[in-house]
């Protein structure tokens, strides 16, 4: 994928667009991350049922994809603006100076809870106990966060170009590593049920899951819970528009539905797994699953390429989640050198991460952030979709010169009261989207129509011109061609790229067959002793294989 600007103002250029496999690429390696073992996990502690779990998360996380392919991917394909340079147009430069910090502290946070995870599989090399209280038991832990959190910082300071290829290199082997964990556990749980001999291999698995993994407790959360939370999980990002960055590069905006491929890879396919080894390491360790942190599971499952799977996954994506609450500090102010401003983010993150409330308060976190965020979204949504249909002017603000927007600020505080209302009456955090998206866009539309937006400007028609201008231009390059030929060719790599290739599929192949082997024989020792043998092949592999690959495109 390109390196991203995000506060970058223009529209894109027809030739900087990109096509479908990139998008698919970057969704299929986004999504997994040291904190799927916490959410798959916390599925389990909730007391949901079987079928609550595959349910819920299929239609919560069909609701996610259709979020993207709906409503951000048409804005951004449309605007080829990214999100904070839209919103300056909308709402004016203290609308965005405010955003950015509310979205710069809540990446902070974030980030912190990654550091954590990747910390949490660190100090089981120092013998340091799991860390599941919302502060450190342990002054050992706060030094392997605050050395792990440094590692982080260093690494965001100089830019993680770098560390996003390596972390696509390493996307399809944590998935394995999920689904090779996942069988592991699976073999540990099936002994310790009683099976009938006659009974079918769904039964067995559905037994399974019934007795141990998702046990449908009376006063646990149910299917909704589930289908809201998997829905609102990447809020920020699909509902509250910040994916316009990425999207905006898209041909067409019907690669929004991409992101298929990291919600039901990703996340669905992450969390179940995550679940059966959560619930596996609990019967190992014979304790509570609320009291082992995923380092802990991590290490049950796979052995010690268990720790490298969470400290990898945690590093991965806390090192592009600073580099991105320091571009919205910096924002503040450009002069500010990014490299000053992102080393004081990743301090003040790094301090973050001493407090494993990770554990027990993510998955709060994550539903309020994408609620935080959304009505930011649901005021892009109706300025650029409503106002045209209801007789309003899109961009009056930006016409009248004002420096904010302030009906669209109101909209956002109001919405946010009315959420806290929300809850007061009974309302569960995960279903307060759609109330506090709709309140945000009836003030919004209500007091931008009283405030200005139903007068006429005369750089309206000017602009709408423009826009239609540089649209019908785009689409002119896209037909093209040699603009179809250059999407659809490309050569062949050397022979090198094509061995890497072969040995990193194979290796991947390996560890899944020793993961089939483990639920066949019984034997898990197997997979925690030798699994880490085809994950060195496939690490080498694969980074040889990148490398090339980016020689070859240099060409």
């Amino acid at each position: 994928m390109p390196s991203y600007d995000e506060f970058e103002q223009a529209p894109l250029r027809p030739d900087q667009l990109k096509p479908a496999r990139h998008f698919a690429a970057s969704y299929a390696g986004e999504h997994v991350a040291g904190t799927e073992f916490v959410i798959g996990a916390s599925f389990v502690a909730w007391g949901v049922g079987v079928a609550d779990v595959l349910w819920g998360l299929l239609w919560g996380n069909l609701a996610a994809v259709l979020t993207w392919g709906l409503v951000c991917a048409p804005i951004a394909v449309d605007t080829r603006l990214t999100l904070y340079a839209y919103l300056k147009k909308i709402g004016g430069k203290g609308l965005i100076n405010l955003y950015s910090v509310v979205n710069g502290l809540l990446f902070c946070v974030l980030a912190g809870a990654m550091i954590t995870v990747s910390a949490s599989a660190a100090r089981i090399l120092f013998g340091i106990g799991p860390q599941v209280e919302w502060y450190p038991t342990d002054p050992a832990f706060v030094a392997v966060a605050l050395l792990v959190g440094a590692v982080v910082t260093i690494v965001s300071t100089k830019g993680f170009r770098r560390l996003a290829v390596f972390a696509q290199v390493c996307a399809p082997w944590m998935i394995m590593m999920f689904v090779v964990g996942g069988l592991t556990m699976l073999t540990v749980l099936r002994d310790a049920t009683p099976l009938a001999p006659e009974s079918s291999f769904f039964q067995r698995l559905l037994l399974i899951a019934d007795s141990h993994i998702w046990r449908g407790d009376e006063d646990g959360l149910g299917l909704w819970h589930v289908a809201a939370f998997a829905w609102v999980a990447n809020l920020a990002m699909h509902g509250g528009l910040s994916d316009m960055t990425i999207l905006r590069y898209a041909r067409k905006s019907s690669y929004g539905f991409l992101s298929v491929l990291g919600m039901f890879i990703g996340h669905y396919l992450a969390w179940v797994c995550a679940g059966v080894m959560g619930a596996g390491a609990a019967l190992v360790l014979n304790t509570s699953i609320e009291k082992l942190d995923a380092g802990s599971v991590a290490y049950q499952a796979l052995g010690a390429t268990g720790i490298l799977v969470v400290i990898i996954a945690g590093w991965t994506t806390s090192n592009p989640t600073i580099y991105r609450a320091g571009l919205a500090f910096q924002s503040l102010h450009p002069r500010w050198r990014r490299t000053t401003v992102t080393a004081i983010t990743g301090a003040v993150t790094t301090v973050i991460a001493c407090f494993p409330f990770v554990f027990t308060q993510l998955m709060s976190f994550v539903g309020l952030m994408g609620l935080i965020l959304a009505p930011i979204g649901a005021v892009i949504v109706t300025e650029h979709w409503i106002f045209p249909r209801i007789g309003l002017t899109r961009y009056w603000n930006h016409y009248r010169k004002a420096y904010l927007n302030w009906p669209a600020g109101l909209a956002w505080l109001l919405s946010l009261c009315a959420a806290w209302g929300f809850h007061r009456l009974g309302i569960h955090l995960f279903f307060l989207l759609i109330p506090t998206w709709m309140t945000a866009t009836a003030v919004y539309t209500a007091l931008a129509a009283w405030s200005g937006a139903a007068g006429s400007y005369a750089q309206s028609s000017v602009h709408e011109a423009e826009e239609a201008q540089r649209k019908q231009a785009e689409q002119q390059y896209l037909h093209a061609p040699q603009t179809r030929a250059g999407a659809d060719g490309g050569r062949f790599g050397s022979p090198a790229m094509a061995a890497s290739a072969v040995v990193a599929i194979g290796s991947l192949l390996v560890c899944l067959g020793l993961g089939l082997y483990s639920v066949d024989s019984g034997n898990i020792d197997l997979v925690k002793h030798w699994v880490f043998l085809p994950t060195a092949t496939y690490l080498l592999s694969a980074s040889l294989w990148s490398h090339l690959k980016e020689k070859h495109a240099q060409r």
